[in-house]
């Protein structure tokens, strides 16, 4: 796994009783993981958590401080531009509250550097549905909420609401990340259909998904709402690369 350089972008909303728990068990793996969190002005001091251990791991651990609470959407591409400006072969998406698990990073790593993919995806729903403590209405929720998109976008996504993902630097250089609208969940569906649009190769990696532990949940009914409508958006738009 030495060569190419990873990064594994961690957005944190109010995480203080899971970020340093999660940076180091990602910092355990093999393999020379970095890690960029984008913090969002958490009032719980989940920054000077971080700040405190890029004393520890200073070459591996990143940070980038935005004003207030500006979507998930926009944190994601704040990072990946960073990442891409750095240098990096992989880009991971990663959640800070352990609902992925970071033993998961290297299976989705060699999907994409072993395997081929260009979007690897950690997929709760490609093999039966895999998903801890979650109420039974959330799950048919968020199982459903994938067929929907799946049928309307015709792309074969089993899980395209996910969040645990590797992209190859090509795809996100490729993607015109300026022009990606969506901010909340519904992010997550209009990369995964610009990858596929574009031609890009996906592949899903089954992984167990389980709620989080500690902290609050950001879920809410307008993220769904965005996701909901947004689909139906992206059916009719053209998807065009970046020009270089």
């Amino acid at each position: 796994m030495e060569g190419k350089r990873k990064a594994v972008i961690i957005p944190t909303y109010n995480e203080k009783e899971n970020i340093e728990k999660i940076i180091r068990k990602v910092f355990s793996l093999e393999g020379s993981y970095e890690i960029l969190i984008v913090e969002d002005g958490s009032p719980d001091g989940t920054a000077a958590i971080v700040k405190r251990l890029q004393g520890e791991f200073p070459h591996r651990l990143h940070m980038i401080e935005r004003a207030g609470k500006l979507g998930l959407g926009t944190a994601y591409i704040t990072g990946f531009k960073w990442c891409l400006a750095q240098g990096y072969d992989y880009i991971f998406e990663m959640d800070a509250d352990f609902s992925h698990n970071p033993d998961d990073l290297p299976r989705l790593y060699e999907a994409c550097e072993k395997q081929g993919a260009d979007l690897a995806i950690g997929s709760r729903y490609c093999n039966g549905i895999s998903v801890i403590n979650w109420p039974i209405s959330r799950v048919i929720m968020s199982y459903y909420a994938s067929v929907y998109v799946r049928k309307v976008l015709r792309m074969k996504v089993f899980d395209c609401t996910a969040g645990f993902k590797c992209y190859s630097r090509k795809v996100l250089e490729t993607i015109d990340l300026d022009k990606v609208k969506m901010k909340g969940y519904g992010f997550q569906i209009e990369m995964k259909y610009s990858t596929f649009r574009l031609g890009f190769k996906i592949q899903e990696v089954p992984i167990i998904f389980v709620d989080r532990k500690e902290g609050t949940s950001k879920m809410s009914s307008s993220i769904f709402g965005e996701a909901f409508w947004g689909v139906l958006g992206l059916r009719l738009r053209k998807i065009t690369p970046r020009k270089q």
